[in-house]
Order: C-alpha cells, then sequence, then structure tokens
C-alpha cells in the first residue's frame, strides 16, 4: 500500500462554550436557574451577589429590550434593562441554527472572551428588588416545602389513635404492621397471605398464625378514623362509610341501605350510573338507587387523601403584564420580574488583585475571570430574550389581555420567531417553563400559542378560545340534559366554528370535563 499526502477543504460549525451556556441557561426554569446560580457562586471566586445597584454590563441583544411595533405595548417599565450599547450578534444565544456542539478538549476554553474591552466595569445588573434568597434566613421564616412536610401523615395519625387501644404485643405489632402497609390512599394492597409470607417464608404453620393476627388486626384498623382506611377495594371502602352511617341511627328507608346493596354489585355499574340495571340487581326501586347513588357520591373514595404530603410548587412569574390607563385607552405595561433576576458582578478585589499577580497559576485565574463575565451576560441575554418574547406575545394576543381567554388568537412559534428574527427552537426553550403573571392570572408563555380552527367567514379561531367556549357552554347546560360531544359540535358550528365531534371529545377530556352520561344529575 502506498502512502501519501492529501489536502481537504471542508466547513463546519461549532458552538463555543459562551454559546453552549447560554442556551443552557435559557431553556432552563426560574428555579433551576436559582440553582445554576447558586452552583457558580460555590465554584467561581471571581463571581458574588451585590444588593447594591450598578451599571447594567454593556453587552446584550440589540434589541433586547425594544417594545412592540403595537404602541399599546408599553415597555417604561422595562426600561431599566435596557443595554446601553448594542453587542455583535455573534455571542447571542439565539442563532437561527443550533447544531451539535464540537470541540477540541472538553474543557471549555474562556479564554479572550469577555475582556475588559467588552466589560469596561465589571458591573452588576439587574432591577431595582434585592436578589430572591432562602426563605430560611430568618429564624422565624419558614420555606414552602417545610410547612409541607409538617403535615401529620396517615401512618402516624393511625399509631396515634392505636395507642389508646389496649392489645396484646402480638395484636399490637400486627396492627402497626398493617398501617404500614397502607398505601397513599389508606388502602391495603397486599392479602394478608402475601404480607404473611414475606415475614414468615415457607413454614406454614407460623403463616396460619400471621394470618389470624392481621385479621383481627384489621378488623381493629377499619374501626380507626378516616373512616374506609384499611380497605382492600373501593366496594369495601364505601361499605365501610356507609355501614358507620347507618350505625348512626339510620331508619329503614334511609338510602345507606340501597347503596351498601349498590356497593355489593360490580362497581363499573355503579360508574356508569346504570340504575334500571342496579334497580333490578338490588330490588329497590329507581327513586331509591338515584338517591342512594347521590349519598354514594358524598362519601370519600380516598380516606388517606388529606394526610398526602403534597408537593407544593409555587409558580414565581418571570414576565410581569399590568393594566394602565392612557387617554381611556387599554395599555399594558411588559416587564421582567426583579425577583427572579439574581444580580450578579465580578468581585472586584479579587479582580484587581489578579491582574497585578502574573506568578503560578495566573492563566487558569484569568480563565476564571472570563468564565464569571460571560455568565454575567449569558444570565443578561437571557431574560433580554424573555423580555422580547413576551412583548411579541403581548402585541399579537392584546384582545386576550383586554377580554379575556375567549378573545385569544391563534398562534404558533413560527411567528413569533419570524417576528424576532429568531430560531424557532429559540422560541420553544423561551416559552418552556416561564411563567407571566397577567391581571386575569398567571400563565406559562406556551398558554398563549394555539392551533387555529377555520370559521365560516373564512378566518381562524384559537383553539384555546375554543376550549374556553366549551368550558362556558358545559357550565351553563342544564344538568338533567346534560350536553353531548355532537350537540357541543352544533353549538361551536352556530357560533361560526367547525369543530368536529371527536375534536370536542379531546378538548373536553383535555379540560377534564366527565362525558355527558356522567354529568347527568339524578
Amino acid at each position: 500500500m502506498k502512502q501519501g499526502l492529501s489536502l481537504r477543504v471542508s466547513q463546519h460549525l461549532a458552538l463555543t462554550p459562551q454559546l453552549q451556556q447560554s442556551i443552557r441557561l435559557l431553556q432552563l426554569s426560574t428555579l433551576e436557574l436559582s440553582q445554576e446560580v447558586e452552583q457558580m457562586l460555590d465554584d467561581n471566586p471571581f463571581l458574588e451577589l451585590t444588593l447594591e445597584e450598578a451599571p447594567r454590563e454593556e453587552f446584550g441583544l440589540d434589541k433586547a429590550d425594544a417594545p412592540a411595533r403595537d404602541d399599546d405595548i408599553d415597555t417604561e417599565g422595562a426600561a431599566e434593562f435596557s443595554p446601553s450599547s448594542p453587542a455583535p450578534d455573534s455571542a447571542s444565544a439565539t442563532s437561527e441554527s443550533e447544531p451539535a456542539a464540537t470541540s477540541e478538549s472538553d474543557t471549555p476554553d474562556w479564554d479572550g472572551d469577555g475582556s475588559n474591552e467588552v466589560v469596561p466595569d465589571d458591573g452588576e445588573w439587574g432591577g431595582e428588588a434585592p436578589a430572591s434568597r432562602n426563605n430560611l434566613s430568618g429564624d422565624d421564616q419558614m420555606d414552602a416545602t417545610d410547612l409541607a412536610r409538617g403535615q401529620e401523615s396517615l401512618q402516624s395519625h393511625l399509631h396515634r389513635q392505636a395507642l389508646s387501644l389496649r392489645l396484646s404485643p402480638e395484636d399490637s405489632a400486627a396492627l402497626r404492621f398493617l398501617i404500614e402497609s397502607l398505601n397513599d390512599d389508606g388502602y391495603l394492597e397486599d392479602s394478608f397471605e402475601e404480607l404473611a409470607r414475606g415475614l414468615a417464608g415457607d413454614d406454614l404453620e407460623q403463616v396460619e398464625e400471621l394470618v389470624h393476627r392481621f385479621t383481627v388486626a384489621m378488623n381493629l384498623l377499619q374501626h380507626l378514623e378516616p373512616v374506609g382506611v384499611g380497605a382492600r377495594n373501593l366496594s369495601e371502602c364505601l361499605s365501610l362509610q356507609l355501614k358507620a352511617l347507618a350505625g348512626a341511627g339510620a331508619g329503614p328507608d334511609d338510602p345507606c341501605h340501597a347503596a351498601l346493596a349498590i356497593c355489593r354489585q360490580p362497581i363499573d355499574l355503579l360508574a356508569r350510573r346504570d340504575v334500571k340495571r342496579l334497580a333490578q340487581l338490588c330490588g329497590e326501586s329507581e327513586a331509591r338507587i338515584k338517591a342512594a347513588i347521590g349519598l354514594i357520591t358524598r362519601l370519600e373514595p380516598k380516606p388517606g387523601r388529606r394526610f398526602v404530603d403534597v408537593e407544593r410548587n409555587i409558580v414565581v412569574p418571570d414576565v410581569l403584564v399590568t393594566r394602565i390607563a392612557r387617554n381611556g385607552q387599554p395599555k399594558f405595561r411588559v416587564m421582567l420580574n426583579p425577583e427572579v433576576m439574581p444580580r450578579l458582578r465580578v468581585h472586584d478585589i479579587y479582580a484587581g488583585a489578579l491582574k497585578s499577580h502574573k506568578g503560578e497559576g495566573h492563566q487558569a485565574l484569568q480563565q476564571r475571570l472570563q468564565e464569571a463575565r460571560w455568565f454575567i451576560k449569558n444570565i443578561q441575554q437571557r431574560f433580554d430574550t424573555i423580555l422580547r418574547v413576551s412583548n411579541a406575545i403581548v402585541e399579537r394576543q392584546k384582545s386576550f389581555f383586554v377580554h379575556g381567554e375567549l378573545a385569544m388568537r391563534p398562534l404558533v412559534l413560527r411567528e413569533i420567531a419570524d417576528e424576532l428574527g429568531l430560531h424557532e427552537s429559540t422560541i420553544s426553550r423561551v416559552t418552556t417553563a416561564k411563567y407571566m403573571a397577567t391581571p386575569y392570572g398567571t400563565f406559562e408563555l406556551k398558554y398563549f400559542f394555539g392551533s387555529a380552527l377555520g370559521t365560516e367567514t373564512g378566518g381562524n379561531a384559537s383553539s384555546t378560545a375554543v376550549r374556553a367556549l366549551i368550558r362556558q357552554f358545559v357550565a351553563s347546560e342544564n344538568l338533567k340534559k346534560p350536553l353531548s360531544d355532537s350537540q357541543i359540535s352544533d353549538m361551536l358550528k352556530e357560533q361560526g366554528i367547525e369543530c368536529a365531534r371527536r375534536t370536542v371529545a379531546k378538548y373536553r377530556e383535555a379540560l377534564r370535563i366527565a362525558p355527558a352520561n356522567l354529568r347527568k344529575a339524578l
């Protein structure tokens, strides 16, 4: 084989570490960004939080805070965030194309970026409010998660009641074991035999003894509060609650007796509200079956629900939209929420010491300094892009901010991307897990985007507005004759909106609205 040299010319596009970081920061939520900032503060000694107001970094998007074209959008409240001078587009995180990153080494190279010529003052940027800090800074303040964890669990509630029972050590241990075997809803999913085999293995005599102990303990457990706890299935849970009601002096005509008969039938008949079939199986009149079903609907199908430690997610908006009065016309001010904007700056003392120090390790420290400067710049660009997109959304959906969701217009990501000169994937990153506080509530930015449905006039109606219209129809329907999906489709056609029955069913399920047969009042 003959060896030789050849020369080949090719082109490829690589993302710099700065641009990779900018894209990653753009798609982070507010909570994730806060964690990223905390991590960077721990890793980089040149970065620090400040509570003092300082000049904004002199770089960013050249049109980052430019107001939307419509004069009705007022961005005076965000003027303090506008960049003082335009920046080159090469460092923008919102590039038109976003290929896979390639690098000759795994270590990011920050040399030459964020130099003193680009960042003359290393100043902090942000709004007027102090940085959002941990709620545990004061002795009398508690985090929302700590408050949630302070709630008593179902097991603790049952154990506390079991202390008042005079039981033998064996029965007390069996009762404690069953309590710990309950799921979050208060049900015992495993059979006594399975629980016993898990403790005794293949010893049949001991298994039988444990099954007997569990049977006695189950009778005790099902008499504890909340009523219905310890049931093996939904029918047993409802029956326990009905027996407790029937034992409270109920007469022969009380619907509890018919309700107990219903619970002994296949549960799917109750789910379908098949009154005629249940009346035949239970030997009761349809009137009594309807009254019994009405009683069952007031019971608690999940006794342990109120003890579940539900994760509390507090949504903090990234953008604030407020309505202002100007010449009697509706105007809106769009501004970033200063509470979610980290106020960062380069540590002046450390940066000054590095300039005068040229000894060992100077190059590594210089790279960390450039990394801190670029981190500040990328966070600034992140909020710049969020504000630009928010301005464009408010301009396009101005009718929503005036009249509500029924006036929502169809909008897709491509329209905003074309208007701002950004890539569609960038708009997708910006609108994911970012929230806007409006006069009608707090919504994710993706909420303002919806597909279009045709109308008789040749125009388009937003799917969001159609869902709101369906919710309005259902809220005003006659409960004795609820609207079917076909009837709702016909009512939408009367409004000039072409919406098929299947589409209505899909929107109804998305709104978590039950079908007509389950909404019907008995």
